[in-house]
């Protein structure tokens, strides 16, 4: 049956009763063949695919528990974690911290500001608890005095998880040359590579000399450390996460509203559990010379759609997903406010990990949004007052309403 409407959604009921996520059964409305049907074109359509997940194939992925496990590690460092006080990465250092002390290391996390700032009253901050209790020690002052902050103490291991330019980083860099820190790690970021028709990104692969991690990363190779390394992040979901991922999916799952996607959804990115972040590191920390003067993509091993990502996060929420695609130009809107990740193929592959670290993946995504949603809905953030101007905005361009849902039963 033909359509006239401007939009194409579809709906994902969940499977309630099957314990495999690897399939979603969904409805195809009478619609010319899906292959003649161009990218462009797809906001014009009323669509609703049915296909299996097989792609991904998560369901054929280990379990693994995000519990921290006390290991033995025959070398043990003193470690100096310098934290960035918001953002995304801020948990990067707080996982990393809980590994170390897991495996027997000396920890020490200094927070750029001071502990008495609102920013600390965020997570993963309000969980700095966790790493004292584990025998870790938190501290707050700024980067660039940060031989005063530490108050005499030595370290063997200095990871920057704060700066993103040169500025910010040098003097931490300076003060771990003179004070004869072994090991020197930064987090950077897998933005600075270029765009390019082959996918995905690897080490190696040309970057943006004019950013900032460029820079930072070319400075502490001139340095001479004994051993350093840099790493290089995407897209991470986690407990103690400030920054949305998956939360911005379950905000309009929950409340049974459109999921508004740019685009057509196929888009592929890299969404890593943070455990995974914090493993590559720590391995890193044991294994400074395997790591030495090495660059890594501090990435899980798989990569997901848009529109894979939003099935997984309402099968975990158990609740209906409709979605609806748009182009933001025509929409008025811009996608990077709109939409949490990058309108683009964006992902990268860990091979160095692998290769030199002997590094393997544990992200799960279908039992770890799973947890996440369990968190999600145990802090009430399911109730929680959420403004969607630009989801109305985008809704009303494609003349959805965004009151009554439509969909198509399943």
């Amino acid at each position: 049956m033909a359509t006239s409407t401007s939009f194409s959604t579809f709906s994902l009921l969940p499977q309630r009763k099957s314990p495999r996520l690897s399939t979603v059964i969904c409805s195809l409305s009478p619609l010319p063949s899906v292959s003649h049907i161009s990218q462009s074109s797809l906001s014009s359509q009323f669509l609703s695919i049915s296909q299996p997940l097989n792609i991904y194939s998560f369901s054929k992925r280990p379990q693994f528990s995000s519990k921290f496990i006390v290991k033995a590690s025959a070398d043990k460092k003193k470690v100096l974690i310098v934290n960035t006080n918001s953002g995304g990465h801020a948990v990067i250092g707080f996982y990393f911290a809980k590994e170390l002390l897991a495996s027997g290391h000396e920890v020490t996390v200094l927070t750029v500001g001071e502990e008495a700032s609102s920013k600390m009253k965020k997570p993963p901050f309000t969980r700095f608890s966790e790493l004292v209790s584990a025998g870790g020690k938190t501290i707050w002052g700024e980067p660039s005095e940060v031989e005063k902050v530490v108050d005499g103490a030595t370290f063997d291991v200095v990871l920057d998880n704060n700066g993103k330019d040169l500025d910010a980083v040098k003097p931490v860099a300076d003060w771990a040359k003179s004070a004869s820190i072994s090991q020197f790690l930064f987090i950077s970021s897998a933005g600075i590579y270029k765009t390019s028709d082959e996918i995905p990104h690897v080490e190696g692969d040309p970057v943006k000399e004019d950013a900032g991690h460029v820079a930072v990363e070319k400075y502490i190779s001139s340095l001479s450390f004994p051993s350093w390394a840099a790493f290089r992040p995407q897209y991470m979901i986690g407990s103690g996460n400030n920054k949305d991922c998956e939360e911005w999916f379950f905000d309009r799952i929950v409340r049974n509203r459109h999921v508004p996607i740019p685009g057509s959804g196929m888009q592929l990115t890299s969404i890593s559990h943070v455990r995974d972040l914090s493993s590559m590191l720590t391995l890193a920390v044991e294994k400074p010379k395997a790591a030495c003067c090495k660059i890594f993509n501090c990435v899980c091993d798989r990569a997901v759609t848009f529109n894979g990502l939003a099935k997984l996060c309402a099968q975990a929420a158990g609740c209906e997903l409709k979605i609806v695609y748009y182009d933001p130009k025509e929409a008025g809107v811009d996608a990077k406010k709109a939409f949490p990740f990058r309108n683009m193929h964006f992902y990268a592959e860990p091979r160095a990990a692998k290769e030199s670290l002997g590094w393997t993946s544990t992200t799960n995504l279908p039992e770890d949004l799973k947890e996440r949603f369990a968190e999600y809905v145990s802090i009430g953030r399911d109730k929680k007052e959420i403004s969607f101007e630009l989801d109305d905005k985008i809704l009303d361009s494609l003349k959805v309403s965004s009151s009554v849902p439509a969909s198509i039963s399943v």
